[in-house]
């Protein structure tokens, strides 16, 4: 039934003028459409993310979007340069080389929005 549908990832945020430029800037996503102040809608690929004024944003302690890349220390190199700090977690039999936890042939990098939003890039 939806497996042919494309999904929209939805985060919620307190300051949807942080949110645009961390999103539109440090991420480089391009501003789909801005809805009354509330809502931003980013591009990213061939979908998009609905960023929306919300009092409970921050409170999801998960990962709350992915984005599949083909170099993860590449992606993770020009975020960091652009301010972002990543989080380092205690995973079983995972390492890390650097801010990258390796497991076996997945990589995987998480870092948060300005509002706690867990956020990653992991290798295709």
């Amino acid at each position: 039934m939806l497996r042919d549908t494309d999904a929209v990832a939805t985060l919620a945020v307190r300051d949807l003028n942080a949110a645009a430029k961390f999103y539109g800037e440090m991420l480089g996503l391009s501003r789909a459409s801005t809805e009354d102040n509330e809502a931003i809608v980013f591009e990213s690929g061939d979908t998009t993310i609905n960023v929306y004024r919300s009092t409970f944003a921050g409170t999801n302690k998960a990962t709350a979007l992915t984005w599949a890349v083909d170099d993860v220390e590449e992606i993770v190199r020009t975020l960091k340069a652009k301010g972002v700090t990543f989080e380092h977690y205690d995973l079983p039999q995972t390492k890390r080389e650097g801010d990258v936890h390796v497991a076996g042939d997945h990589k995987i990098a998480w870092f948060k929005d300005p509002d706690g939003n867990i956020l990653s890039v992991m290798n295709r």
